[in-house]
């Protein structure tokens, strides 16, 4: 239970069912930043005008949600395990990559050691509020994506072992958001209309360069920004202000867009460009982990290239112990080291792995 609408719905339903729920907090260490409403009539539509999750206030309001269901509840303290994942966040920067850190996040902890403690707990399932689906297909448990389309977490799941799927239950997977927050409200759930934490936890303000430069002010050093031929084109004061795809932020005048385009921590270059020089038909995964038998010759699948990004159909090719090389049929825009390749069957989660570009 993470204080959100999701998790307590998902509770909630689990109730109904008929099955006895303990609730869950991860004590993170993180701390809630109050948001200005964007426009007045935020304020008619949310009276919890917070960002990011598992803070102290969010702790709070699943302790509220456990005590109206009448469910036993704990707070379980995982700072420390968090800072590894805060840690990989900023290493990956240091090396000019994007991460994705909640992918990490569901697999070591929400279904790690929360995992852990359930089991210690006795409970046959861990259930969480994540707009996925556990499916049943010839006999195995199948990661699939959720009917809401738009609020789909699948992506942020390949990693979860293969064989803890029959164990997870995923409640709201069949339902929209607009459904879930309904839910909420006819059963008097006070955090019906929870504003979402949409940005990372623990960059609630979203000034990831001050979070890297608290942890590694060695990481800020300037370097040239440069065009696809060499050509200096200005200067910059570190490459963890980058990522591939950025338009805004570049302080340059160049009478046309243009976006980031490639970055080597290496030489602390950033390279610019215009649009097409974003596109991409191929791409290199590694780590990559199989929530099927692992093929062993090319197959077609649709991979998702980021959490917002409509999977393109490919072929995937394992091209060693836990690489693949994933040829695109249409060239794809902002293809970004670290960030995760998720291949799909359908709705089926086949796999995925962490994208490194030759």
């Amino acid at each position: 239970m993470s204080g959100g609408v999701d998790s307590s719905v998902a509770a909630c339903l689990l109730l109904e069912q008929g099955y006895e729920v303990i609730g869950l907090f991860m004590r993170t260490g993180v701390k809630a930043v109050l948001d200005e409403p964007a426009c007045p009539a935020d304020e008619a539509t949310s009276n919890r005008p917070f960002r990011g999750c598992c803070s102290a206030a969010d702790a709070a309001d699943a302790r509220d949600v456990a005590g109206r269901l009448g469910i036993p509840f704990y707070a379980l303290d995982f700072k420390e395990s968090f800072e590894s994942i805060i840690d990989h966040f900023v290493a990956e920067y240091v090396r000019g990559r994007t991460p994705n850190p909640c992918i990490l996040c569901n697999d070591q902890l929400k279904f790690g050691r929360l995992a852990e403690y359930g089991r210690a707990a006795d409970a046959d399932f861990i259930a969480t509020g994540h707009y996925a689906r556990i499916v049943q297909h010839a006999g195995q448990a199948r990661l699939c994506r959720g009917v809401d389309t738009d609020k789909d977490q699948s992506y942020a799941l390949f990693q979860l072992d293969r064989g803890i799927l029959p164990r997870v239950m995923l409640p709201i997977g069949e339902m929209t958001k607009e459904r879930v927050r309904d839910y909420a409200r006819k059963r008097g759930l006070p955090l019906f209309d929870k504003r979402e934490s949409q940005d990372i936890c623990f960059v609630p303000d979203r000034d990831y360069a001050r979070l890297i430069r608290d942890r590694r002010p060695d990481a800020f050093r300037p370097g040239r920004i440069v065009d696809r031929s060499g050509r200096e084109l200005g200067r910059h004061d570190g490459i963890v202000n980058f990522t591939i795809g950025q338009r805004r932020g570049l302080r340059l005048a160049m009478g046309k867009p243009v976006y980031v385009t490639a970055i080597d921590a290496a030489s602390d270059t950033v390279t610019i460009g215009p649009r097409e020089e974003l596109a991409r038909s191929e791409l290199r995964a590694s780590k990559v982990h199989w929530l099927i038998d692992p093929p062993t010759e090319i197959i077609e699948a649709d991979v998702q290239i980021r959490y917002t990004h409509k999977a393109a159909r490919a072929v995937v090719e394992p091209i060693g112990a836990d690489c693949v090389r994933i040829r695109f049929r249409e060239p794809q825009y902002a293809i970004t080291p670290g960030q995760a390749a998720v291949f799909y069957d359908g709705d089926v989660v086949l796999g995925g792995g962490w994208i490194d570009l030759e």
